[in-house]
């Protein structure tokens, strides 16, 4: 059977749940190598077996994306056991502290900001002298916040970093283009993961809160959230030399969810 990454590796950051998890297990069985990124090691190990068991071939990397010592580290790993790195998915991140801002402390927005924009700018910075030997796939995970939705009240930090994404994104794909190196940014809209367990809700939220009440069902496509499954589609199409004139593109996917606020 022919796999389209067949000899190509790929980068996942958080890829130990999640988005990253079902990208990272369909990346490997469309035969690509994959390096899972991320400092959740049992995790990681469970993920790491599931392709494994599927007949892929993985490596985990405890890497702190805020670090970029360790970034640089961790990519260097990924060659010296492969050779090569074709696609990245820069998609580890945190929600954070949700407050409003006369109540965010500093160290808070410097942490969501650290792991999710400067994690993103690490994660591509070390990548890039491996990916302009052949050229390949760069996708970074920003969201609808920060982009077309501003309501979720108290993620300023947050939708502050994932609008700095989409700008940064940008901005590379125009620079690695000379490479053949192509950076898309999805989007999405509300994916069951797990990703509520890194979020820390403060009480003082009550007083910025706005009441809103938007059609019964505000995601018109399906009626639900999505699944990473869904998203591992986009991301796996993104990777592929089927998308091989998308580059500097930001792509939704989120059911129409955020047309609605």
């Amino acid at each position: 059977m022919n796999h389209q990454f067949e000899d190509r590796v790929a980068v996942v950051t958080g890829g130990s749940s999640g988005i990253g998890r079902a990208s990272a297990i369909q990346l490997a069985k469309e035969g690509a190598k994959v390096c899972l990124m991320d400092l959740k090691e049992e995790q990681a190990e469970k993920v790491k077996k599931e392709i494994e068991n599927n007949g892929g071939e993985a490596l985990i990397t405890d890497v702190d994306l805020s670090d970029p010592a360790r970034v640089e580290k961790g990519m260097k790993e990924v060659v010296d056991n492969w050779g090569r790195i074709d696609i990245v998915f820069a998609n580890g991140g945190i929600n954070g502290v949700l407050a409003p801002i006369e109540d965010l402390t500093t160290e808070d927005w410097d942490n969501t900001i650290n792991t999710n924009l400067k994690g993103t700018f690490h994660t591509i910075k070390y990548a890039i002298p491996y990916l302009k030997e052949k050229g390949g796939s760069v996708i970074i995970t920003s969201s609808v916040n920060g982009n077309r939705i501003f309501s979720n009240f108290g993620m300023s930090a947050y939708s502050t970093s994932k609008a700095g994404q989409m700008a940064f994104g940008k901005m590379a794909a125009l620079e690695l283009a000379k490479y053949k190196i192509r950076v898309n940014i999805i989007c999405p809209g509300a994916i069951n993961t797990n990703i509520g367990e890194n979020t820390e809700k403060t009480p003082e939220l009550d007083k910025i809160d706005i009441p809103v009440e938007y059609p019964e069902g505000d995601k018109p496509l399906e009626h639900q959230p999505g699944k990473p499954e869904q998203v591992a589609n986009l991301v796996t199409f993104l990777a592929s030399d089927q998308s091989s004139h998308i580059t500097g593109t930001e792509l939704f996917i989120d059911g129409a969810e955020s047309l609605l606020k």
